[in-house]
This record gives C-alpha cells, sequence and structure tokens, in this order.
C-alpha cells in the first residue's frame, strides 16, 4: 500500500491511537434535522434533504440545515417535507468512470513505485553543517538556533540535512502545501508523516518524483506557485472574542444534548481552526498574546480555503490515510490527510456516490447502533465545530457513511474511526463547498 513502509515505522504510535478514550474515535453516524414532532428515528437515515430542491434535470441536492442558535438547540428548526435520500449501498458507475478510477488507482501505484522507501522528511544527523547545492550557488546555512518571527518564517529557506523536527522551514512548506491544495492537516511546523504524504502528493500532481522528501527541487517549486507571504500579522476582533463559545464540552452525550450549541470553548481553538493551525503551534507563535483582547496582534498562517472546481473523483485510500480528489482529466487536483475506518470497524469497500451536503448537522444518537456510556435512549445533539461530526457532512450513497469534520484536528490520520471518511473541519468544508452530488468516491486498500 502507499507509504507501506513509512506508515509502519509508526505502527505503534497508530495502534496506541486507536485505543484512546471514545471522544478521540468517532462513531457510526447519521446526522440529519431532526423535526420538534419527532425528534429521534431508530433507524436514522444519514442525510435528510428537501424535496422540494430535487427536479429532473440535476442530482444536486440541497439539505436542510437547523437554524444554528439558542431557540433551535431546544427545539430544532421544522424541514418542509424532509426526505431521506434513496440509494442502493454499492452505486453504479458509467464505464468511463470505471475507466477513470482505474487510471487514478495506477497513478496511485505509481505514488508507491516511485517512492524513497528509506526517505524520511528531514531525517538528519543532528547538526545540520553547511553545503553548497546543485542547483544553487549560495551555500545553504542551517540556522543555528530555531527563531519564531514573522521575518524568521517568511524568509526561511531550504537547506540540506533540515532533521527531524520542529523548524521555520517545515512551517513555511506546511503553508505553502496548503495554499497549492496538498494539505498537511494542522500546521505544526513539524516534520511527520502527514506532511510526507503532504509532499508525495504535490510532487505528483507537479510531475516531480514523488518520494514525500523536502528536497530543493521540490522547495523550488513551491516557491514558484506562492504569491503571497506565508505566514501574516493578524488582528483580533471583539467578533473573534464574543463567540459563542461554550465552556467546555462534556463527554457524555446526554449532558451534550442539553447545551445550545457544541461550539469552540476557547479563542485560540477557535484561531487555530480558521488559520488551519495546531493550537499549541499558534500559540508557539505567539507566547505573549493573551487571546483576551480586541486589537492584539498576533502571527497566523496565511491560508487558502478553496478548491479547484472540477471535482469528478475521490479516492478514499486506507493504507496511505489519504482522500485525493482527481478532475475530469484524470489529474490529482488535491489531496487531505483522512482518517478512514480501523482493522476492528473498517470502512466498506467499493464504490459509492456523493449525495448531498448538510452544515451544521444536528447528530442523532441511536443506542442501536452503538452505546455510548450509560446512555440508553435516542439523544439528539446540538450542532457545533465540536460536534462528533464537526461542523459538516458529506453523505455517500452507502447508508450511514460519509465524509465529515472532527472536534481534533491534530489528530487526524493518527488515531481510527469507525468506518467513515474523517478530515479537519477546515479540509471538509472545502470538499463541501465544491464538491456536488453524483461525484464518485471510491474506496481503496
Amino acid at each position: 500500500m502507499f507509504v507501506r513502509s513509512l506508515l509502519a515505522l509508526s505502527l505503534s504510535c497508530i495502534i496506541s491511537g486507536t485505543v484512546f478514550a471514545a471522544s478521540t474515535v468517532e462513531q457510526p453516524l447519521h446526522p440529519k434535522v431532526v423535526r420538534s414532532t419527532d425528534l429521534v428515528q431508530d433507524p436514522i437515515d444519514p442525510l435528510a434533504v428537501d424535496a422540494s430542491t430535487k427536479s429532473s434535470n440535476t442530482v444536486n441536492y440541497k439539505p436542510v440545515t437547523a437554524a444554528r442558535n439558542a431557540s433551535a438547540a431546544s427545539s430544532p428548526a421544522a424541514a418542509s417535507a424532509p426526505v431521506a435520500v434513496s440509494a442502493p449501498d454499492s452505486a453504479s458507475i458509467t464505464a468511463q468512470e470505471e475507466k477513470d478510477l482505474n487510471q487514478a488507482s495506477a497513478t496511485l501505484q505509481r505514488l508507491e513505485s516511485t517512492e524513497d522507501k528509506q526517505a524520511d522528511t528531514g531525517a538528519a544527523p543532528s547538526s545540520a553543517p553547511a553545503a553548497k547545492t546543485a542547483a544553487s550557488s549560495k551555500t545553504a546555512q542551517a540556522p543555528a538556533k530555531v527563531t519564531w518571527t514573522l521575518d524568521s518564517l517568511n524568509n526561511a529557506d531550504w537547506y540540506e540535512n533540515i532533521g527531524r523536527g520542529q523548524f521555520p522551514v517545515y512551517a513555511r512548506a506546511q503553508v505553502m502545501l496548503n495554499n497549492t491544495h496538498a494539505s498537511p492537516g494542522a500546521i505544526d511546523g513539524t516534520s511527520g508523516m502527514n506532511t510526507l504524504k503532504a509532499l508525495s502528493s504535490f510532487q505528483q500532481m507537479n510531475g516531480l518524483k514523488a518520494t514525500g522528501e523536502l528536497t530543493k527541487e521540490t522547495w523550488d517549486a513551491l516557491l514558484a506557485k506562492q504569491n503571497k507571504p506565508a505566514y501574516v500579522e493578524y488582528t483580533l476582533t471583539e467578533d473573534d472574542l464574543k463567540g459563542p463559545y461554550a465552556a467546555s464540552i462534556p463527554h457524555d452525550y446526554a449532558q451534550q444534548a442539553k447545551m445550545k450549541g457544541l461550539y469552540y470553548v476557547r479563542v485560540t481553538e477557535m484561531l487555530g481552526e480558521k488559520f488551519h493551525m495546531d493550537e499549541d503551534f499558534l500559540k508557539k507563535l505567539n507566547p505573549k498574546a493573551t487571546f483576551k483582547k480586541a486589537g492584539e496582534k498576533i502571527i497566523v498562517a496565511n491560508v487558502r480555503n478553496d478548491l479547484p472546481e472540477d471535482i469528478h473523483l475521490i479516492i478514499a485510500h486506507k493504507g496511505a490515510r489519504q482522500l485525493y480528489l482527481f478532475n475530469s482529466r484524470n489529474q490529482m487536483i488535491a489531496s487531505f490527510p483522512a482518517t478512514i475506518g480501523s482493522s476492528d470497524t473498517p470502512s466498506p469497500a467499493g464504490t459509492y456516490k456523493v449525495v448531498g451536503v448538510a452544515r451544521n448537522p444536528w447528530y442523532s444518537y441511536s443506542p442501536s447502533n452503538f452505546v455510548q456510556g450509560n446512555n440508553l435512549k435516542p439523544l439528539s445533539l446540538p450542532p457545533g465545530p465540536n460536534g462528533p461530526v464537526g461542523n459538516i457532512w458529506i453523505g455517500l450513497s452507502k447508508k450511514s457513511f460519509g465524509i465529515h469534520g472532527t472536534p481534533n484536528p491534530s489528530a487526524i490520520s493518527k488515531t481510527a474511526s469507525h468506518g467513515c471518511i474523517r478530515l479537519t473541519n477546515w479540509d471538509a468544508n472545502d470538499l463541501g463547498n465544491k464538491v456536488r452530488s453524483g461525484v464518485t468516491v471510491r474506496f481503496l486498500e
């Protein structure tokens, strides 16, 4: 499988991630808008849509979503004649789509075959001596001491033998990868598996040897595609501070069901998601910030929030723990790190279709699917970024399966799920903004 050897190096960490508390591992999901007269159903359909939006000449269903406010929390918004998407477990595909899948599969196999199995991103001796590169006449010198200023981040340059760890050069590379649609997940300035996978995807999309290594050639290709600084100064606003925020998110679903919303709990948590950053890394870049005053200036990643329009095919690669997007010309156009099932609760095999998108969905818990704690009765959990599916659900034609967000972005591709495809909230929202009903989703081993 793609990056099999490299994933094996982290096997002990991956296994330990699968046995953490249920708050970091998703359960089978059934988000839908629930009518106040019929609060919960069992079994619950994976996605509710408005029948009035369907027509004979379109398959782009418009999902019904609940109003995200205090009144909606206690009495979910009623849907106008909501109906469930009806689709077979395995969607049929055309001969052309089958050809596209075969070509995409071959592309991923090429990624595996060309990847340097001995290369680790930034793996090198602890000291990084000066080196003369073939591509440059100047000496590339490793910084003697790491500093985390706006200048050091935006002027970080490639050098040989970078080393494994957290350095400005990785922080800059991660933003550049994000902005070229090869998502590294939560930007944290470190070398690591999600960075390797993002580098491999960028290399594949740009005709470079797909090694996952931050080579000089890869660095120069990243620089050539940038037209803005990687990090900028951001001024906190009153809106940033007023939220709404929750005091805490209890683990117990029964307690969550009583809340007005599963909101962010900290300003830094909200800002981390807004700028695609690991929360601890955000704090590291701003050690003197209080995050409590409007007008306070902080350093943040200067990230994109869009994707190409032509999403024709989605491949969920279980071995790589990656989601790959291809256009109608069978070119890879984007990738995201993803949590895709586990050995105990695997994702489905085969080919399905996107059937709709629900934003800020209510999460309907049913003990007939799984039992959380001592909760033996159905519950309806309010919307919010800290909900079990994050703040977006992209439904698939396989009942109860979908692509969705997460309340734990820094754990993406490092833990296990219960079969669905879990992305960071920002990557899931980027995808939800552009994907259309009818797009093919293929699960590969």
